[in-house]
């Protein structure tokens, strides 16, 4: 007989009801209908006046619902990236959460003084290496802006050295459509070309609007062309409240929910069904620090609101955590990492990026990634629930057990424990005894033991020499032709 009761217990969260989604949706209606938003692009233009938008002088543009409803239906609603070797490892949508690291962060923390100093090239493979390694990091970020790579070029160099270090699929940003088109070259040599790399993609375009309501040319260019080319791209909105977008939180959630629907229509429109992740980072201006705040409350409720709008259009949904806006590894760290990653795994989003970040978003620490990365696997055990079949309540057991006894000797405790329990890899259990025994190490030591222990010890899988050439000839190539260019 079915009882309706499921065996999988697990957490759920939503701060939004559906009364509240449909206001908030049809709000946004509202504004892409009586505002419109700026499209800094010609042929953009001439695709949304050939479909119906009402093209405005000044490059402005309104939105009827059905264009906006049609973008929605015709997005794909799961997106499959793989690794660098064709394997499914990230299904983007549901309430599927994975995590990666961060992007165009222009101060790292050194491993081995301390200091904080400009990102250098050595950085993006020291953080690629330690990403690789580590087990509940999914995907690679861009990472850094390292300053001693030619300008306008990084990029370029920073793809190609997170391809060359790492199997995992790699979320990269590029400065310009030229600079995409070179990566997506790379991509393709590494896929075997470009239909091998369009069925088994194993990146993501990040891009942003211009807030408020607005789309520049250069956005809008790398936008399309990774319609055009099928490449999985997340375009999302990053909004100062108070700043970029109205200070009350309803107020800018509607306009960056506007920017990303209206890039949605731009973006089907080029290609229908093409892959797309979306979302809104409405993030916090302190009034009285003149900063960003990327952990803020604020923050996370409008990071959570989103993800309930998302999840109601049936599109994967973009997120950040494991981020700080200490200045330094610190005891604000660690709440700030644990707040957002277990929020943002609560919220169901489904790309979820910037660990290790710290100050802003500015500041980089590959030791923090390895924190960070043991703090998701806390988040990703608590999220897996537990199940309440007869087999787990153990009933059997417990009579067997009964009044007084222990369950140290029980079969059923050998065969459960590893599987129901997570057992932590840095941070401490020990009692106190055992602790001062081994040497009081505190977190601090064994995050930087971590990370030299991986540099010393990990060998990613490198690409193929023939195809390590080429990536060489095309970078050579590039930069060679760009240092000339008057």
């Amino acid at each position: 007989m079915k009882t309706g009761l499921s065996n999988i217990c697990k957490p759920k969260f939503r701060i939004l009801d559906d009364p509240q989604i449909e206001h908030i949706h049809q709000a946004v209606l509202r504004i892409l209908d009586d505002v419109g938003v700026r499209v800094n692009h010609p042929e953009a233009l001439d695709l949304l006046d050939g479909h119906g938008a009402r093209v405005l002088d000044d490059n402005l543009v309104q939105f009827s619902s059905d264009l906006i409803e049609d973008a929605i239906a015709s997005a794909p609603s799961n997106l499959v990236i793989y690794n660098r070797n064709k394997i499914p490892v990230m299904e983007l949508g549901g309430r599927r959460s994975y995590f990666g690291t961060g992007t165009d962060l222009p101060k790292t923390v050194d491993l081995a003084t301390r200091e904080i100093r400009d990102t250098r090239a050595d950085d993006i493979i020291t953080s690629t290496i330690i990403s690789d390694a580590l087990p509940n990091i999914d995907f690679i970020g861009s990472y850094g802006l390292p300053r001693d790579v030619p300008a306008g070029l990084h990029y370029i160099r920073c793809f190609q050295m997170e391809a060359e270090n790492s199997v995992k699929p790699i979320f990269f940003t590029a400065g310009s459509e030229e600079d995409l088109a070179v990566i997506w070259e790379m991509a393709c040599v590494i896929a075997g070309g470009p239909a091998a790399m369009a069925e088994h993609p194993f990146l993501i375009s990040y891009n942003e609007p211009t807030s408020p309501l607005a789309h520049s040319k250069e956005a809008l260019g790398k936008l399309m062309f990774c319609a055009k080319n099928r490449i999985p791209v997340n375009y999302a909105p990053a909004l100062l409240a108070g700043s970029t977008g109205p200070v009350t939180l309803a107020g800018a959630l509607v306009v960056a929910v506007a920017e990303a629907l209206s890039g949605l229509v731009i973006h089907q429109l080029t290609s229908k069904g093409a892959p797309i992740s979306s979302g809104v980072a409405a993030t916090t201006m302190d009034m009285l620090q003149a900063t960003v705040s990327y952990t803020s409350p604020e923050f996370r409720l409008t990071h959570s609101a989103c993800a309930d709008l998302f999840h109601h259009y049936g599109l994967p949904v973009w997120g950040t955590a494991g981020c700080s806006d200490s200045q330094y590894p610190d005891l604000q760290t660690g709440a700030e990492y644990g707040f957002t990653l277990l929020n943002a795994a609560l919220d169901g989003a489904n790309l979820i990026h910037d660990c290790g970040y710290l100050g802003q978003g500015f500041v980089a620490s590959p030791e923090l990634i390895i924190f960070a990365d043991e703090a998701i696997g806390m988040v990703k055990r608590y999220m897996r629930g537990f199940e309440i079949d007869s087999e787990h309540m153990a009933l059997d057991v417990i009579k067997q057990v009964g009044p007084g006894g222990n369950f140290l000797q029980e079969k059923h405790t050998l065969d459960f424990f590893m599987k129901e329990h997570w057992q932590p890899g840095i941070f401490n259990r020990q009692n106190l005894a055992n602790w001062i025994k081994d040497g009081q190490k505190k977190i601090d030591d064994k995050l930087l033991e971590k990370a030299r222990e991986i540099l010393n010890a990990h060998q990613p899988e490198p690409l193929a020499a023939d195809i390590k050439n080429e990536l060489d000839s095309i970078w050579e190539g590039v930069s060679t032709a760009r240092k000339y260019r008057k």
